[in-house]
């Protein structure tokens, strides 16, 4: 067995063993998770703390994770799956059956990467780099796990296609944050502690939210 179907067979295995994992609760706070607009808030509270910080040049800072979530998710979605074409696990004929599924979601036909995995790495890491605040990168962190996670949990990407994602939106992030500091270094140039007390108060929230809404109406 060459090195790339070893790689594969286990990359199998995991998703199968992290899929097989469920729960009537943990569907509805996955799927909470995975939600197209579950994270408006998170967005919004992030947005805030930058104008009030970077009042002026605060386009700049907006325009740079505009930019990476735009630059991540093209390449992850418009590029590298239809060069790939790998299936998701969920529209593989020989896996019917045994993923588990949730509400019928199968998402788009290919998973290889995952563009969930790349815009959340994406945003996490260079709003961390912009901010510098111990406890927001933590629980950003944090965030980008559990997104990652409902992924493989939901049936429709495997491990592979997150870590491929995930280095996709590192590498995006990396790149705005090389060129903003390149062009616009004025701004790495405050030495005042960024407030993360908003973002991290609508992230816990939203936490508490979606179970409270996987416990009582999924």
């Amino acid at each position: 067995m060459s090195l790339i179907q070893s790689m594969v067979s286990m990359d199998k295995s995991l998703f199968l063993g992290v899929n097989g994992c469920n729960s009537q609760f943990w569907d509805g706070v996955m799927y909470a998770i995975s939600g197209k607009f579950t994270w408006v808030p998170l967005y919004m509270s992030v947005l805030y703390v930058v104008v009030k910080q970077w009042t002026k040049e605060a386009l700049w800072v907006v325009l740079s994770m505009a930019f990476c979530i735009l630059i991540s998710d093209q390449v992850a979605s418009g590029i590298i799956k239809n060069l790939v074409q790998r299936l998701r696990p969920s529209h593989i004929t020989s896996l019917n059956g045994m993923v588990h599924l949730v509400k019928g979601y199968t998402g788009g036909l290919y998973g290889f990467v995952s563009s969930h995995a790349s815009n959340s790495v994406g945003f996490a890491l260079l709003s961390s780099l912009f901010f510098r605040e111990k406890i927001y990168t933590i629980l950003i962190t944090l965030w980008v796990l559990l997104i990652c996670y409902s992924r493989v949990y939901l049936g429709v990407h495997y491990p592979l296609d997150i870590f491929g994602g995930a280095l996709v939106g590192a590498g995006a992030a990396g790149v705005c944050w090389y060129v903003l500091k390149l062009y616009r270094p004025s701004i790495f140039e405050r030495n005042e502690v960024v407030n993360t007390i908003v973002p991290v108060s609508v992230l816990i929230t939203s936490l508490v939210l979606i179970l409270s809404y996987s416990l009582f109406l999924f």
